[in-house]
């Protein structure tokens, strides 16, 4: 089970209201890449105020939607990073790029079959600290995830099974996932967060991997493209809340209790969120006439058996890399996931 929140850090929350005021309080600037109105956005505006909260005033948060700041998604990490601003609350596997670990410390794609089954990973002997060596190295400091659960594919064509993927012109995030697609006869185009409402506006893509089922629906992605998969199966993508490394150690023990309390408070609330949100979805999709494909298990197995091949292949691109996916490996064969 995904584990709640300690009761150090609650005790940790609990004292600093009564002791520290808000006079001199710091304000910390934080960016996502989804939008204010989506599920998502709105468990980070509340994690904002959870953190005021919890240090008893002493530590405020702005924050900046639909990566406003920077512009594109994966350029968060690095804005973070250089100090434009001081954390990022995308997810790690936008830096590929920089080290091929980093999609094992976010989208573990043909893994895990929920978010409880992810979280509890960081508390198997040595993952914490691989992943925490993984961030340092980059001068980022991994605050905890915060997990919405499977993502659904958008589509302007039906996508019932394998098969149907053959030359299926999708977006796809940066990283292994164009790797896995490609395999299965797909045509994946990297592309930013940002860019896939006009691209499927305009039919440039036939579909998109973008978020989950509600986040999706709230977006009004469903209105022209009348096809989804549901329940997910590809991607599940732990979104992190990483900081600055300097800004972190300057952080009062307190402040960094609140952030991370806070961070795990909104990790427990978007999963429940979008799987009460995903129900609604359905039922409002249902009634657009969008049709939802519920892959076979012979077809799940299709994808995840392209995944494993893929991982195989991901161990050789950094010694990081390797050691994160032997971790997962070993996790998952010890608690009968894999």
């Amino acid at each position: 089970m995904f584990k709640l929140i300690s009761k150090t850090l609650a005790a940790v929350a609990m004292v600093s209201v009564a002791l520290f005021g808000s006079a001199n309080a710091k304000t910390l600037k934080i960016e996502t890449h989804f939008t204010a109105s989506s599920p998502n956005g709105e468990v980070a505006a509340q994690f904002a105020k959870n953190v005021e909260k919890f240090s008893g005033g002493s530590l405020k948060v702005e924050m900046f939607y639909s990566s406003s700041v920077t512009g594109k998604s994966a350029e968060v990490f690095n804005s973070a990073q250089t100090g434009i601003i001081d954390c990022d609350m995308t997810g790690a596997g936008y830096q590929t790029g920089k080290n091929a670990a980093f999609q094992f410390a976010g989208d573990v794609m043909g893994g895990y079959d929920n978010p409880y089954q992810q979280y509890e990973f960081l508390n198997y002997p040595g993952a914490q600290e691989a992943v925490d060596a993984l961030y340092n190295k980059y001068g980022m400091t991994l605050i905890g995830w915060w997990i919405p659960g499977h993502e659904s594919l958008i589509s302007s064509r039906p996508i019932p099974d394998v098969a149907s993927l053959k030359d299926f012109k999708f977006r796809s995030p940066p990283g292994m996932e164009s790797m896995i697609f490609t395999t299965l006869g797909a045509k994946p185009i990297v592309m930013d967060f940002g860019e896939v409402p006009t691209a499927l506006q305009t039919g440039l893509i036939d579909g998109a991997d973008y978020s989950s089922l509600a986040t999706n629906y709230a977006g009004g992605h469903y209105e022209q493209n009348k096809y989804a998969t549901y329940p997910g199966f590809h991607s599940m993508p732990a979104d992190h809340l990483a900081c600055n490394t300097k800004v972190w150690n300057k952080l009062k023990p307190h402040e960094q209790g609140a952030m991370k309390a806070a961070i795990e408070i909104a990790g427990r609330t978007i999963t429940s969120l979008v799987e009460r949100k995903n129900a609604e979805a359905v039922k409002a999709l249902n009634e657009m006439g969008v049709t939802l494909h519920d892959w076979s298990r012979e077809d799940r197995l299709k994808f995840r058996q392209a995944a494993l091949a893929a991982w195989e292949e991901w161990k050789t691109k950094s010694p990081e890399a390797a050691q994160l996916i032997e971790m997962h490996k070993a996790y998952m064969k010890a608690n009968g996931i894999m």
